[in-house]
């Protein structure tokens, strides 16, 4: 491979993240008149998704084009005008990364209601860290709110197969993480998986609007109409 070839080797910022990208598993395609976007660089399909196309912006200057890049994206995600509620934005390393997500943070919902990604692809002649999906770092109870919702999808899932498939925590925290970007194990502080759950378990059992009292607990699943076992706290699996 020759130093141009290199990721971080090129001056081209967007052929440095479309050759990420590949390698990630996501083709450039043709975007549509739909998917007219102003300062798109490219848009991608993921891998064996049709439906699942990202615009990418690639900022070829300072931190305050990419602020203000992702400023009018968000206006419009929010309603101003028709737009994909999808976007990866390129960044050039982790502070950069950091800044970015704190920008969509000023907007509450902006990276949860919407599939947004961070790709950090690094610049100059020589690239000290990978190129890397960055992943954000959230309060515990938002996690907790994410999971909760996640894990009722787990129940009805199983529920539709008439029990034929068991419920995976595993998957309750490769979702928070591929889906809504964020580092679990950075965000409550702990180093395994089996102590974020823990922890998670934890929190839903104190956040419940009476304390004591089961039947308020914002986080029980309704199985069943009636019965001993109709309602049930998703922690309790």
């Amino acid at each position: 491979m020759s130093h141009s070839d290199r990721v971080g080797g090129s001056t081209d910022r967007q052929r440095d993240a479309e050759s990420v990208l590949k390698r990630l598993g996501f083709a450039r395609i043709a975007p549509t008149h739909a998917d007219a976007e102003p300062d798109v660089a490219f848009w991608v399909q993921e891998a064996g998704v049709p439906r699942r196309k990202f615009p990418v912006y690639v900022p070829h200057s300072a931190t305050g084009a990419l602020a203000e890049r992702i400023d009018r994206w968000v206006g419009a995600a929010r309603g101003e005008r028709s737009a994909a509620h999808r976007a990866i934005f390129v960044v050039p390393n982790d502070a950069a990364a950091d800044e970015a997500w704190a920008r969509l943070a000023r907007t509450p919902g902006a990276s949860i209601e919407n599939e947004v990604s961070i790709l950090v692809v690094p610049a100059g002649p020589v690239a000290a860290d990978a190129p890397h999906f960055h992943l954000r770092t959230a309060e515990p109870r938002e996690i907790l709110t994410l999971a909760t919702g996640i894990v009722v999808g787990l129940f009805r899932r199983a529920q539709a197969t008439e029990g034929s498939s068991s419920i995976d925590f595993e998957e309750l925290l490769v979702l928070l993480q591929q889906r809504f970007g964020i580092d679990v194990h950075r965000s409550l502080g702990v180093k395994s998986d089996e102590d974020a759950l823990f922890l998670l378990y934890q929190l839903a059992q104190r956040d419940s609007y009476a304390p004591g009292d089961p039947g308020a607990n914002l986080h029980l699943l309704v199985l069943k109409p009636t019965g001993p076992s109709a309602r049930l706290p998703w922690f309790a699996a």
